[in-house]
């Protein structure tokens, strides 16, 4: 069994730890059953370097795993550190490199981005963390290449993700190389998350709180143009179905969504396309005009302004062809 071992430590927050721990012991979902995958899935394993913790708010947590069984886990998750202000343990240094060396996969999320970096294992290799501390990082480990942009990084063994928050989107694209699309889609309808955000998205987007509708005209020429996705629509049409003239629904449109009809109806595109890039033998042409775009270059460029990838790169992370999303696979 594939076991992930999750670091706990002095007033560590229980979010971190707990999500990976949500997502890796998920038991009951039904693509599972359907997939023939065993329950459980994965075996998990909260290990820290003292038997009690402290969490932050005051809770103590009482581990049954300490640091020998985290460098023997095969997936080794650091839900971030203490202070990044102050230097990894010695200890937690060598059981992460103990890992490294016999070959598990390492996954960080938040700050712990920086207990991989002093032991080493991110030296010459992208990553990332939140953005407040990417400056910090990169200062400090100047071997390692700092992406702050990104939601995440999947280096095949070594993944990085952003803040708290997209550590839920890392663990859900690790459950998706290891189990494929539907598994990963259950676990995300159980999770009540979006079933996919690509690793290059932006981490921070400055953009207004979207006001609410003064009424429903608005979501109603929404709800008909998300329907006709593969049509040719206008700003006219847009307008029309949210019974507005031109002029009075582009501003009623920016006051409840924060951006504009196009801007919003290229998304919806790109997000429709998502799915067909994943479990499609559609082509990338046959793609394009089934979501609405008017030619194959105009959906490449939109999606890689959106995605920060091609569709084509997009669409190998599902099947298999990258060397080490073979390696994950094989584990």
């Amino acid at each position: 069994m594939h076991t992930v071992a999750i670091l706990a430590y002095d007033e560590m927050t229980g979010f971190e730890s707990g999500l990976a721990a949500e997502i890796f012991g998920m038991t009951e979902l039904s693509e599972m059953f359907s997939a023939g995958i065993a329950r459980p899935w994965y075996s998990v394993r909260l290990c820290s370097e003292t038997p009690e913790v402290r969490m932050l708010g005051g809770a103590v947590v009482r581990t049954s795993y300490g640091l020998d069984e985290l460098a023997r886990a095969d997936t080794v998750v650091i839900p971030s550190v203490r202070d990044v202000t102050t230097p990894t343990s010695p200890e937690l240094i060598e059981a992460i490199r103990a890992a490294y060396e016999r070959g598990s996969r390492l996954v960080s999320i938040c700050s712990g981005a920086f207990a991989l970096a002093a032991a080493g294992v991110l030296d010459g290799r992208t990553a990332t963390t939140h953005w407040i501390y990417v400056d910090l990082l990169a200062e400090r480990y100047p071997d390692v290449v700092v992406d702050p942009a990104p939601l995440y990084v999947d280096n095949g063994r070594i993944l990085t993700s952003a803040g708290c928050a997209a550590g839920l989107d890392l663990c859900l694209h690790i459950v998706r190389s290891d189990h494929g699309v539907r598994v990963a889609n259950d676990v995300a309808r159980r999770l009540v998350i979006s079933p996919h955000r690509s690793g290059g998205q932006a981490q921070y987007i400055e953009s207004p709180v979207p006001e609410p509708t003064a009424d429903g005209r608005i979501a109603s020429g929404m709800a008909w143009a998300l329907e006709n996705l593969d049509s040719p629509i206008t700003l006219d049409d847009l307008a029309a179905h949210s019974a507005m003239s031109r002029r009075s629904y582009l501003r009623q449109f920016a006051k409840a969504t924060g951006t504009t009809p196009i801007k919003w109806l290229i998304e919806q595109r790109i997000q429709a396309s998502l799915p067909l890039l994943e479990s499609s033998a559609l082509s990338i042409e046959q793609i394009a005009t089934r979501v609405g775009f008017e030619s194959p270059v105009t959906f490449r460029y939109h999606f890689a302004r959106q995605m920060r990838t091609t569709p084509s790169d997009y669409r190998s992370c599902f099947t298999g062809s990258d060397p080490e999303q073979q390696w994950r696979r094989a584990r």
